[in-house]
C-alpha cells in the first residue's frame, strides 16, 4: 500500500471517527431532551394531537444514534478492508455520512409540524437518506466479504 493510499485511508477513518463520536453525542443529546419533555408532561410532546411528532422525534433519535455507530463501525473495519478501492472507500463514506444525516434530519423535520396523522413534507428526506445507507452498508459487505 503506497504512502498516498495509506494517508487516504487514514483521513477516512478519522473523518468517520470524529462523525461518528460526534453524531452519537448529538443523538444521544436529543434523547435526553425527548426523555426531558416525557418527564415534564409537556404538550408539546405528549399531548395526543401530538402522537405523530412524537413517533418522529423518536425515529429521529433512534436512527441518528445506530447511524453514528455506524460511522464509527466502518472506521474500525478500514483496517480490516485493505482490498477495498479508494473509489470504493470513498462512495462508502459519502453514502454512510449522508444517511447519517438525511435519515434522522428527515425524521426530524417531519415531525417539526405534522399534519392530520401525516408528517410534515420534511420526511421526504428519509427515502433519500435510506437509499443512501442501502448502497453504503453494500458496498462495505461486499469489501467485507471479499477475499484477502
Amino acid at each position: 500500500m503506497s504512502d498516498s493510499t495509506a494517508d487516504f485511508r487514514e483521513r477516512i477513518l478519522r473523518r468517520h471517527l470524529l462523525v461518528g463520536w460526534w453524531g452519537l453525542l448529538l443523538f444521544l443529546s436529543l434523547g435526553i431532551i425527548l426523555e426531558t419533555l416525557h418527564g415534564f408532561k409537556l404538550g408539546l410532546y405528549l399531548d395526543p394531537a401530538n402522537k405523530m411528532r412524537r413517533l418522529l422525534w423518536t425515529l429521529s433519535h433512534a436512527h441518528g444514534t445506530l447511524l453514528a455507530l455506524m460511522q464509527i463501525a466502518l472506521a474500525v473495519s478500514i483496517p480490516h478492508l485493505a482490498k477495498m478501492s479508494e473509489k470504493r472507500l470513498k462512495l462508502t463514506s459519502f453514502c454512510l455520512i449522508d444517511a447519517l444525516v438525511l435519515l434522522p434530519l428527515g425524521f426530524f423535520l417531519g415531525g417539526i409540524n405534522p399534519g392530520e396523522g401525516d408528517p410534515g413534507v420534511g420526511v421526504l428526506l428519509v427515502p433519500v437518506g435510506a437509499a443512501f445507507l442501502l448502497v453504503g452498508v453494500l458496498l462495505a459487505a461486499i469489501s467485507a466479504t471479499s477475499p484477502k
